[in-house]
């Protein structure tokens, strides 16, 4: 019924589009879109995921986003857009290098702005050619540049592995079509939907956020076709920006609880650490992007941290 395809762009086959419903209407977050675009402009609010006018109670703060039909541009940083990389050394970024460290279009949380899906780079139509080529380079993948639903936040929208892709109903239909030409597709509707935020996957097995109805895991299982499991991550529901894993292994939010890895172990089929990114933020989902082979992490990272994800994540 699925695809077991590796997830490049494909010409003849005929790929499909799931839809999930994730939260009753009745969940209206208090927070208004003015003060949250103006909080993460300034970098206060680290882990973004979108709602759509309404979502349950969170113990992480929330984004508003713009809808496919609110075509204004998404809570821009003051600052003009900006890639800076660096290695700390002369060369070049991730040349011969299993991890980096850098930021995107001004902004240190990488996991937030870059989506690894199987063999695809999905990057940020606004980044310039020579930013992409530097990518490529690292992860030695091929990038495609995109938006969802004219949004740059790619890792809190999109995540997937090698058999298909989640990803948030602010997706216009042009996106999914586009997204199609990759796999299957399931798209997350209502309330907190933010698919990057709310699933970590590897080719082996999901974690979904507990706010996805168990009817809703099920078909995010058929789509990525890997076991999926319901949890927490250290108390928190948006799993995805509390873990970062590869085929080879996980790094965790610090907090996280015994129970807790043990889920993430069984079900990732990799084992897990404990870690932090830029200096201190135990958001290492939102912090971090990686795949099998390379890892960037957000500037400010400290030597020690990014020993801690070479290890956790299989790249020494």
């Amino acid at each position: 019924m699925f695809s077991p395809a590796a997830l490049t762009p494909r010409a003849s086959a005929i790929s499909h589009t799931y839809y999930v419903s994730l939260c009753p209407k009745e969940h209206i977050n208090s927070h208004s879109k003015e003060e949250l675009c103006t909080a993460i402009a300034e970098g206060s609010y680290p882990v973004p995921f979108r709602t759509r006018k309404s979502s349950p109670p969170a113990s992480t703060p929330v984004l508003w986003c713009e809808s496919p039909w609110e075509r204004s541009s998404l809570c821009h940083s003051p600052s003009s857009p900006r890639t800076k990389i660096y290695l700390g050394s002369p060369r070049r970024f991730g040349e011969d290098m299993p991890i980096s460290t850098g930021d995107i279009l001004g902004h240190q949380q990488v996991g937030v702005y870059i989506s690894i899906v199987g063999d695809v780079l999905f990057l940020p139509s606004t980044l310039d050619k020579d930013a992409v080529e530097e990518f490529e380079g690292a992860f030695d993948l091929e990038a495609h540049q995109f938006l969802v639903g004219g949004s740059a936040l790619l890792g809190s929208l999109i995540r997937g592995n090698s058999r298909g892709i989640a990803v948030a109903d602010i997706a216009s239909q042009d996106d999914l079509d586009e997204l199609t030409s990759f796999g299957d597709v399931v798209v997350m509707e209502s309330g907190v939907n933010a698919a990057g935020n709310l699933i970590e996957c590897n080719d082996k097995g999901a974690l979904v956020s507990p706010t996805i109805p168990k009817e809703g895991a099920e078909i995010i299982s058929d789509v990525l076709g890997v076991e999926v499991s319901r949890t927490e991550v250290a108390g928190h529901k948006t799993v995805g920006s509390m873990v970062v894993a590869n085929n080879k292994g996980a790094l965790t939010h610090p907090d996280v609880k015994t129970h807790e890895v043990e889920v993430i172990e069984s079900t990732l089929g990799v084992p897990a650490m404990v870690g932090t990114v830029t200096f201190g933020s135990p958001f290492v989902g939102a912090g971090c992007v990686a795949n099998d082979s390379h890892a960037l992490a957000g500037t400010g990272s400290t030597g020690p941290e990014l020993n801690r994800i070479e290890d956790a994540l299989g790249l020494i």
